[in-house]
Formats: structure tokens, C-alpha cells, sequence
């Protein structure tokens, strides 16, 4: 018997490395949705809602294959930090961390058949202060627009975190054990 096709409905690289890393094979097609964050929805549900219509929505062209749907959002003091629209709101959100702990939600959702499964990985992120050169160093490399929160664990600003609390994969954006457990129970 054939393994069904895996799919993975993101355009992240680092999804796709993650799962890579993790031995998956898998064709990638993004999803296109609406992410609005809805009123009074918690940054956990909004996670979970964006991973699952993520899944589902590719699932309707591909009903033979297992989706896998993914969101990760950056939550500091309750507010959504998502990715940043310009310079000035990058550097917004990386002095609003600066000494301070957050929160990194990813919701991850698997879709096969006529079921699904979901789970939301949450880790705490301690950041040091962080100084002024390198915050105009690495405003200026431009890293910090494609990623929610405005920085990545994985790359420069991995200067300033002290300690996590959690899945590191999380801050990345995929925390391995949780998907690799949702895609085994297929």
C-alpha cells in the first residue's frame, strides 16, 4: 500500500525545513486565507482557527492526501504580534520584548479524510535587553519583516533570548514532537 500524500499548506521555509529535518517527504502549497484576528478571540484559538482552515482549505482540492496546517503568532502582555509591515513597527515590536518574556503560540492541524486533529504548542521566550547597534544592525538586514514578533530564534536576534520555557522548534514556527505525534496517529 501506498502512504498517503503529505501536504504541507505553508509557505514558511522554516516549516518546510523543520519537517525536512523531522524526515517527512511532502509537496508544499499554501494556503490562501483570511487571517484576521476575529474579536475576543485568544491568540491560542486564533493559532488553532488559522492551522485548521489552513488544512482545510487545501483538503477540498487534495481529498486523498493528509494536510498538515500550521500558524504561529508572537504574544507579548496579550497583544498579537504578527509580522511587521515596515522598519518602524519592527523596531516597535523588538523594543516592546527587549527585557521582557512572551509568549510563541503555533497551531499545528492535520487533516486526513474525514477527520482531523489539532494541538497548540505554547513557549515562553525570555529576551535580554537589547542594544542599540545591534538593533539598528539588524533592522537594517531587513530579517526581522518576514516574521512574526519581528525576529527569528534561529538567527541574529538568538543574541538577546536568555532562557525559553517550552519547544524551541515552537518559536520557529513547527514544533516537531507535537506534529510528528498528530501525523503517526493516520
Amino acid at each position: 500500500m501506498t502512504p498517503a500524500r503529505l501536504i504541507l499548506a505553508s509557505a514558511s521555509p522554516r516549516r518546510r525545513g523543520l519537517l525536512t529535518q523531522a524526515g517527512y517527504t511532502f509537496d508544499v502549497l499554501p494556503a490562501d486565507i483570511d487571517e484576521s484576528l476575529h474579536p475576543n478571540e485568544t491568540p491560542a484559538d486564533y493559532v488553532q482557527r488559522l492551522a485548521l482552515e489552513k488544512a482545510q482549505a487545501l483538503h477540498a482540492a487534495h481529498p486523498s492526501a493528509i494536510i498538515l496546517g500550521a500558524d504561529t503568532t508572537v504574544v507579548l502582555n496579550g497583544n498579537v504580534l504578527g509580522k511587521p509591515a515596515d522598519r518602524a513597527e519592527a523596531e516597535h515590536m523588538l523594543r516592546a520584548l527587549a527585557n521582557n518574556v512572551h509568549q510563541v503560540h503555533t497551531g499545528i492541524a492535520v487533516v486526513a479524510g474525514d477527520t482531523h486533529r489539532q494541538h497548540v504548542e505554547t513557549t515562553s521566550v525570555f529576551f535580554s535587553a537589547i542594544p542599540e547597534p545591534d538593533l539598528a544592525y539588524y533592522l537594517a538586514t531587513g530579517d526581522s519583516l518576514d516574521k512574526a514578533g519581528a525576529y527569528g530564534i534561529q538567527g541574529y536576534a538568538a543574541r538577546w533570548i536568555t532562557r525559553i520555557e517550552g519547544d524551541f522548534f515552537n518559536v520557529m514556527g513547527l514544533p516537531i514532537a507535537a506534529t510528528v505525534k498528530l501525523l503517526r496517529r493516520n
